[in-house]
């Protein structure tokens, strides 16, 4: 087997469970009318979202047109004018943007309709259905301005939209509103795209946004924030130096978030297969706001069983753990803690108490804390060390050991002491092999 095609194999092998996990599932994908002005992006974006359908995924697309309106406006030799971020829809700008917005919609249709031999799309046949999901209201007078023709969502008609997914077509909503007299309203497509996705309760909403992500202070991406931790980052001084894009999407994933839609994901619509890389990867490629915590530190069950053998049969078989049975395993799951991410259990670790010689254990031993090579880069080992400490302090516990080849110095960093086997308590003493030559090391645990 060719290199290239042993990495395509792997590939597909580490995405299938995330295939069949978001089969049938909806998604609502927002992107920015940027995206479908450069020919080879705009054919790059459908081509994924093709594959996307294809894969028995639910798609909405909520496509903006900013660039496309402002475009027209020149040409007609009017100025663009915007207050607070939104822009000022009088009777003149809203012939550009019914043009705009009309001609975006009937760029995606001809789009996924190509079925040109040797791309993407040969030989797919993809429904494409749009129309007057969205009733809208007038966003009326703010602060002196009055912003006209400029509309905000009043009700989306989620029926009518799960009627057309159902029918396996992929949906357009266009950011247009008409309100209950006939007329017609300017929305921002952000807005649309979180309304449409809490009407729906859809499954994810992805935002394509321009530019730069979302980085911590170091610059290093933010691969993935709680509700809780969203929030309170736009609360927060650092907020102040986001690009004004990255913040409103944010605000508009943390909506999403509290009206129902378990994930929102931002991503960088300029890096090259960023949807693909974000849903069929662990670890993603934008960031993802989770409604509840992305990686679970948890107790351990039988059917983790599986996955704990896998993390830790390659350091069984380089000699640095002892081997572990499934029956072994079985006998003692209950002393572990695992941490899951996305179905995944990417570290663990054991608890056994050891008799103190009276038939109850009096202290611990901390074993098997395994973490997967690429999550090694985190405090997922300081975790699970914090929470089986934790754990042991609550039983009453005063003392923990550790046997360890590999890891000694790392223990030693967090509070543990080298030791004689011999200070071993006598039961564990006893199974204890001088052939492996494990350093043996200790610490004290204070009460709570």
């Amino acid at each position: 087997m060719t290199q290239s095609l042993a990495q395509l194999v792997a590939w597909f092998r580490h995405s299938s469970p995330f295939i069949h996990a978001h089969r049938d599932r909806t998604f609502v994908v927002g992107f920015d009318g940027e995206a479908l002005i450069d020919a080879e992006a705009a054919d790059a974006l459908v081509h994924d979202l093709a594959l996307l359908s294809g894969l028995g995924i639910r798609l909405v697309l909520v496509p903006g047109a900013r660039p496309q309106v402002d475009e027209r406006l020149a040409r007609a030799g009017i100025e663009p004018r915007r207050a607070n971020g939104l822009r000022i829809t009088d009777a003149t700008a809203m012939d550009g943007v019914r043009d705009a917005v009309g001609a975006v919609r009937l760029q995606l249709e001809a789009l996924f309709s190509m079925g040109l031999a040797n791309s993407p799309m040969a030989g797919l046949r993809l429904q494409v259905a749009s129309g007057n999901f969205v009733t809208a209201r007038p966003l009326g007078v703010l602060e002196g301005v009055d912003y006209a023709y400029t509309g905000t969502v009043r009700r989306v008609d989620a029926d009518a939209l799960r009627q057309r997914l159902d029918d396996r077509a992929v949906v357009i909503v266009s950011p247009l509103g008409v309100s209950p007299t006939g007329e017609l309203f300017n929305l921002h497509a952000g807005d649309v795209a979180v309304a449409v996705a809490r009407s729906l309760q859809a499954d994810k909403l992805l935002f394509l946004h321009e530019g730069d992500g979302l980085v911590d202070g170091e610059g290093h991406r933010r691969g993935e924030l709680t509700l809780d931790e969203a929030r309170g980052l736009l609360a927060s001084a650092e907020a102040e130096a986001m690009p004004e894009m990255i913040r409103q999407q944010l605000a508009r994933a943390v909506a999403a978030c509290r009206g129902g839609v378990p994930r929102v994901h931002l991503l960088p619509r300029r890096q090259d297969g960023a949807m693909l890389g974000e849903l069929f990867t662990r670890d993603g490629v934008g960031t993802l706001v989770a409604a509840r915590p992305f990686e679970q530190l948890r107790t351990a069950g039988t059917g983790d069983i599986p996955g704990i053998l896998a993390l830790i049969r390659p350091l069984e078989a380089d000699g640095v753990l002892v081997a572990r049975t499934r029956e072994r395993l079985e006998t003692e799951i209950d002393d572990f803690l695992v941490m899951e991410r996305e179905g995944t259990i990417v570290a663990c670790a054991a608890l056994h108490g050891i008799d103190g010689g009276d038939g109850s254990p009096s202290g611990g031993e901390i074993a098997c804390l395994v973490v997967h090579p690429e999550y090694r880069h985190s405090r997922r080992g300081e975790q699970l060390l914090e929470k089986l400490e934790t754990q042991a302090r609550a039983r009453g516990w005063r003392q923990l050991f550790v046997l360890t080849t590999q890891a000694s110095h790392w223990f030693v960093e967090r509070g543990y002491q080298p030791t004689d086997p011999e200070a071993l308590p006598p039961a564990r003493r006893a199974d204890y092999q001088p052939d492996r030559a494990s350093r043996v090391l200790a610490k004290a645990l204070t009460p709570d």
